[in-house]
């Protein structure tokens, strides 16, 4: 690390930004990277993908060594335990295995064993019905929640209603970069549940997930979103332009690929003492998000016969 960017990461620290950072993968080896490289990690973000993508596991499956669910598990287990001591109080959140048609009972059981493996954990369920129902009963239990695959304020809304009384801090995940890859403006989901949570009772924090580049993290930045977590490859991209945070003229610029703009997405006013049950949370990206986690995992890790 050179003078300059040693000198920058100085004033970094010293002016960290409000956002909480959270590394988004399941290799502790590149948490501890991260770490020495930007200074501090906050959280960390795993799923299924994540952890079937780990050096040491593709090691093992392309050694021909078949996994059975159980190993699957274990290796999981061992995995965020490695990375639980490696990050600050905004924990490490741990995915449980939901496929379209798994129930709540069925989520909440993985997610009471799963809470029990680290002590900073928190348990992902995706936007759907029946995690919405799991997420309400693990409230009661006092287990953390990050509401993930997140595409809609609507389904933000119904996390903050099932998820009222909350003892403990809860997590809405709305993904970024899925909504830009079909055209729209994922920040704008990010910056509209914002709005809508300033008139709430604050149990409820923004993890804005799906972070593709360093505009999107300086974006998240400037509306002040209380977490993100970010690739370890944007992160390391943040660090080599030395540290940017954005100032009074930042201005995010809505655009694809090819510089094309992306569509706004409106903000909806939405009451958020109705039931949760009352929300539309159905969503085409958040099924075929449910979808890719469930055939990278089985594709990758594959199961003894």
């Amino acid at each position: 690390m050179g003078n300059y960017t040693l000198s920058r990461l100085v004033t970094m620290l010293a002016n960290k930004p409000k956002t909480k950072i959270l590394v988004d993968g399941g290799d502790p080896q590149e948490t501890l990277h991260v770490k020495e490289t930007i200074g501090f990690v906050d959280g960390q973000t795993t799923n299924p993908s994540l952890i079937a993508k780990n050096p040491e596991i593709r090691q093992r499956i392309a050694s021909g060594h078949s996994l059975s669910a159980q190993e699957e598990k274990d290796e999981y287990r061992k995995i965020v335990q490695a990375i639980s001591p490696l990050v600050g109080d905004a924990g490490v959140s741990i995915e449980v295995f939901a496929d379209i048609g798994t129930t709540a009972e069925e989520m909440l059981a993985q997610g009471e064993e799963m809470f029990s493996w680290i002590p900073n954990a928190y348990i992902k369920y995706p936007c759907t019905r029946e995690g919405l129902r799991a997420a309400e009963m693990s409230v009661l239990k006092r287990i953390r929640v990050n509401m993930t695959l997140c595409f809609s304020q609507d389904q933000a809304a119904a996390v903050y209603a099932a998820t009222k009384g909350s003892k403990e801090p809860v997590y809405v995940s709305p993904f970024v970069g899925r909504l830009d890859d079909q055209g729209e403006n994922g920040m704008d989901v990010v910056k509209n549940i914002k709005k809508m949570f300033k008139n709430g009772d604050g149990h409820v924090h923004v993890l804005a997930a799906s972070i593709r580049h360093v505009d999107h993290l300086l974006a998240s930045f400037a509306m002040d979103v209380e977490l993100t977590t970010v690739p370890a490859k944007v992160l390391a991209e943040w660090a080599t332009r030395t540290f940017p945070m954005p100032d009074q003229h930042f201005s995010y610029k809505a655009v694809d690929d090819s510089s094309k703009l992306l569509r706004a997405i409106p903000y909806k006013e939405l009451d958020l003492n109705l039931p949760w049950q009352s929300f539309d949370v159905a969503h085409e990206l958040t099924k075929v998000g449910i979808q890719k986690f469930v055939a990278d995992y089985r594709s990758t890790l594959k199961r003894s016969a």
